[in-house]
Formats: C-alpha cells, sequence, structure tokens
C-alpha cells in the first residue's frame, strides 16, 4: 500500500549541501525501478512457461515476503539502496501472481496493465490540473482510508489461519465487487499523496538520494493498484 511515512512532517526539510533531488531525478529512477521490476516478472513468466510451477509458487511467496521486509526497511530507516532490492522482489510477486492469474482467466493481466495505466495517467492529470487538490483535510482523510484498508486485509489474514472470512468481501457477489471498486479508488486517490509529496519535497530541496525514496512510493501504490484491479477482474471473471 502507499508509504504511510510519506507525510508533511517527513517532506518539511531543506537541504542546503549537495544537489537535491528534482522531479526529472524521481521519473528516471521510477523508470529505473519499473524496468527492474518488469525484468523480474518476464523471468517469473518464462520459468511458468517452461512448466516450473515450483519454481513460480517459490518465487511468488518469496518475492512478496522479502518485498514486504525490504519495504518496512526503507519506509522507516530510509534505506534508499535497498530499492532495487524492492523491485526485484516485487517483480517476483507480481510476475508469479500475474501468471497463475493469465491461466485461469486468459486476457485478464492485459485488461489490468491497461486499466493500471490509464488509472495512473488520469490522476496524474487530475492533479497536474489541480481538479483534485491535495489539502490537508484530503490527506487526512485518504490516509485513514487506507489504514481502514489495511486493517480489513489484516484481519482477513489472520483469519484466514482459521478458516475463517470476512462475509463477502472478499468473494464474487456484488459485496466483493463494491468492496474491490472502493479498494481501487483509494488506491488511485494514494496517488494523489504520492505526487504531493514528490512536488513538496522537489520545493524543498531534499537531498538527491531521495529520488530513489519517491520512485519506491510509487512503485508500491501501482503494485498495489494493479494487484487490486486484477483482483476485481478475477473476480468479474469468476461470475461468468
Amino acid at each position: 500500500m502507499s508509504n504511510p511515512v510519506l507525510n508533511e512532517k517527513f517532506i518539511d526539510r531543506t537541504n542546503v549541501i549537495g544537489e537535491p533531488m528534482t522531479m526529472n531525478g524521481v521519473l528516471q529512477k521510477t523508470f529505473v525501478l519499473f524496468a527492474m521490476l518488469f525484468l523480474s516478472a518476464i523471468f517469473i513468466w518464462v520459468k511458468g512457461l517452461e512448466g516450473h510451477a515450483d519454481v513460480v509458487a517459490a518465487c511468488t511467496t518469496g518475492g512478496a515476503i522479502v518485498g514486504f521486509v525490504v519495504a518496512l526497511i526503507i519506509c522507516f530507516f530510509r534505506k534508499m539502496v535497498l530499492t532495487p532490492v524492492y523491485a526485484v522482489a516485487e517483480g517476483l510477486f507480481v510476475g508469479g501472481v500475474s501468471y497463475m492469474m493469465e491461466a485461469a482467466y486468459p486476457g485478464i493481466v492485459q485488461t489490468a496493465v491497461l486499466g493500471t495505466l490509464m488509472t495512473v495517467v488520469g490522476m496524474l492529470v487530475l492533479y497536474s490540473t489541480r481538479i483534485i487538490k491535495c489539502s490537508e483535510k484530503f490527506t487526512s482523510v485518504v490516509i485513514l482510508m487506507t489504514f481502514a484498508v489495511a486493517g480489513i486485509y489484516l484481519v482477513q489474514f489472520i483469519g484466514s489461519f482459521f478458516g475463517l472470512s470476512i462475509p463477502g468481501l472478499f468473494g464474487s457477489g456484488t459485496v466483493g465487487i463494491v468492496f474491490s471498486l472502493i479498494v481501487i479508488a483509494i488506491a488511485a486517490l494514494n496517488l494523489i499523496l504520492d505526487f504531493h509529496f514528490i512536488e513538496t519535497a522537489a520545493q524543498n530541496l531534499l537531498p538527491k538520494e531521495y529520488e530513489w525514496y519517491f520512485g519506491f512510493s510509487i512503485m508500491v501504490t501501482v503494485v498495489w493498484l494493479y494487484i487490486e484491479i486484477l483482483k476485481l477482474l478475477a473476480k468479474f471473471n469468476s461470475r461468468e
């Protein structure tokens, strides 16, 4: 999910020594990270096509665990050097999940990728034209909703160990589809927060190394958005 460490306090500083971060720098770092994610995902996809189901399963699980741990380290200890590790781990996870979803519902990945790209571009346009303004109230509401979703997923995760599940939310019924649409909307709104924090950080002249940090933040949100869109499409396909 969106990086919870990104807030006004985090970017309220000024760098007076060395080269400051720039918007173009963040864009370049983000491109590099997504290239690494893409190559990692392609590796797993090829392994799946070669019939190595065990490798796909192991790398998908391993990528999810490593990605989660590394994300926490990056968030709370500012270890920007680990952002490429996160990108590769997420590539393994995303590639594995995508391969398995595609095997179950042919064509779903292409639709999910297109939907994700359209959403990212759309939110960027809404932010750049200030149709959606990232006010303090807006930020608070989006962060609150994000943590609420995280809480729901945590309860579902813990309940799964006991054979329990939150009724309706994760099924393919109407309630489950509405829930997915709400989560996708929240993920999309987190992009507005990312854009705002990046723009503000550049204005406040944060150190250049933070370009990697903000590229990582964008990746976290986009991967979350993609997975949620993929899950929504799977729910629709399972109803047919």
